[in-house]
């Protein structure tokens, strides 16, 4: 049964032809967003021909998920992104109902990627493994697709979640991690491997959930950095963990060591990689100077928020440089993001009990660092996004150790999860903040990216006030720079 109904040309087509339509003035200034219509998870996050690619599953023709194609930029420096045209749209019978996500390496200046393709007739789903090869702009799917189909995983093994495909090349070998569902009917991840990207031979189940971390696992990212090897994974169906893991779909990564002769990876220790309201299926690149760079996607499949009046829906978190320290994957902002700011604010205060506003402190796109004195603080609050009528807020209580971030007064007109709570320790009795707001977007980042929150906010672009309020009494550091 042929069920293709869309194609490269229709959707490059519509493109050009609607995208017009969208006023840039309302997108965010300094992240990757949707050229129209919707994005979601990152993909083929990857360098080639000495610039930046990353790619989104991508449903241009609506602001709603629908058959999967992929969106396609570049970058120069990870900050500013240039759109191209569309790279992959379901326009074959084993991918006629969407290019899911997957991944892209430079291979002897081919760029690869690797993608699952679904197909559903009749009331039946299969998801398959599949490949595309190009120049940078235009790519050309496999003959042979699909390379791996779900009849060479182990006995038991759904042959509808299957997916999500990281490639990666060690010596003459491609190797690929594939996300599944279990027999138990909980996740696990599938190695396979191949000497020539068309036949493909399963290796090893290297981690399973067994039901202790959520459900079906998504978006698995397997690298190593400073002799560890790290997987990260977006599990569905969470239950919340008191407030290391919160419920729904989630995001969290595992620290071990890896047998590349046994093929088996024993892990250590698991996190939560973001504790935000938005943030899901981060993808990782290597750049050419050797940083292990991450950027993820700014919304929950659970708290669906974008404006009716918009008519694009999907933005990508800043890029991340990620270190390991101190038993845990800290997340930094790009260095790059420096090369856009215009000016910068600093100040040094001493205060007590009071609430402390500065005329120069106004914007919804910046860099904001703080730094508090705890010791004889009980509760220190930064307003932003804020006017008569709006606000958010980032709280930390000292005593609790407790960092909050809040936007039940950021104007959101659904009825949806507004709070988010985290256990943070402050060091040598300092605590560091650093917020960017981008109009829409909150990263925050805690002690230099210890922990890490990311959400949204569509409050109006009018509010734009910050303040900080304290209860006890600390010396505080603030930066401001804006974009």
């Amino acid at each position: 049964m042929n069920n293709i109904k869309y194609n490269l040309e229709k959707a490059r087509k519509y493109e050009v032809e609607n995208m017009d339509i969208i006023n840039d003035d309302k997108k965010p200034l300094i992240h990757l967003s949707s050229p129209i219509g919707w994005i979601n998870d990152p993909n083929g996050f990857s360098v080639f021909k000495d610039e930046y690619h990353l790619f989104c599953q991508y449903h241009p023709y609506s602001k709603a998920w629908g058959p999967m194609h992929w969106a396609h930029f570049k970058s120069k420096d990870l900050i500013k992104w240039e759109h191209l045209p569309v790279a992959l749209a379901p326009d074959t019978n084993y991918d006629s109902f969407g290019c899911f996500s997957g991944s892209a390496i430079d291979d002897n200046g081919k760029h690869i990627l690797m993608y699952t393709g679904v197909i559903k007739d009749d009331e039946k789903e299969r998801q398959t493994q599949c490949i595309a090869i190009g120049d940078g702009i235009n790519y050309k799917k496999l003959e042979q697709n699909p390379i791996i189909k779900g009849d060479i995983l182990p006995k038991g093994s759904s042959l509808v979640d299957f997916r999500d495909p990281k490639i990666w090349k060690e010596d003459d070998t491609f190797y690929s991690v594939v996300a599944n569902r279990a027999e138990d009917g909980s996740g696990q991840i599938a190695l396979f491997s191949s000497k020539n990207l068309i036949d493909w031979e399963f290796k090893n189940i290297i981690l399973s959930c067994n039901n202790e971390l959520g459900k079906m696992w998504e978006c698995p990212d397997f690298f190593e950095l400073d002799n560890k090897h790290f997987l990260i994974l977006s599990p569905q169906e969470m239950e919340q963990q008191g407030l290391e893991y919160h419920g729904g779909n989630c995001n969290v990564y595992t620290v071990g060591d890896y047998d590349k002769n046994k093929f088996i990876f024993n892990k250590h220790n698991t996190q939560a990689l973001d504790y935000g309201l938005d943030f899901y299926a981060p993808q990782t690149t290597i750049t050419s100077d050797g940083r292990r760079v991450l950027v993820g996607w700014m919304q929950s499949w659970d708290n669906h928020m974008t404006p009716y009046e918009f008519g694009w829906s999907g933005i990508m978190s800043i890029p991340r440089q990620l270190v390991y320290k101190n038993d845990r994957l800290y997340q930094i902002p790009v260095e790059e993001i420096k090369n856009y700011y215009k000016d910068t604010i600093t100040i040094q205060k001493y205060i007590e009990n009071e609430t402390f506003e500065d005329k120069r402190l106004f914007s919804r796109t910046f860099d904001l660092v703080v730094e508090i004195d705890v010791n004889d603080l009980d509760e220190f609050i930064i307003n932003f996004a804020k006017n008569q009528r709006y606000n958010t807020k980032f709280i930390y209580k000292c005593k609790e150790q407790l960092a909050i971030f809040d936007r039940n007064g950021a104007g959101i007109r659904k009825d949806c999860l507004n709070e988010r709570k985290i256990n943070i320790t402050s060091i040598d009795n300092k605590l560091n903040i650093r917020i960017i707001v981008d109009k829409y977007t909150v990263e925050i980042f805690l002690n230099n990216g210890y922990k890490t929150m990311s959400s949204l906010i569509y409050t109006n672009m009018e509010a734009n006030q910050i303040s900080f309020e304290v209860k006890g009494k600390s010396n505080i550091i603030i930066n401001q720079n804006l974009f």
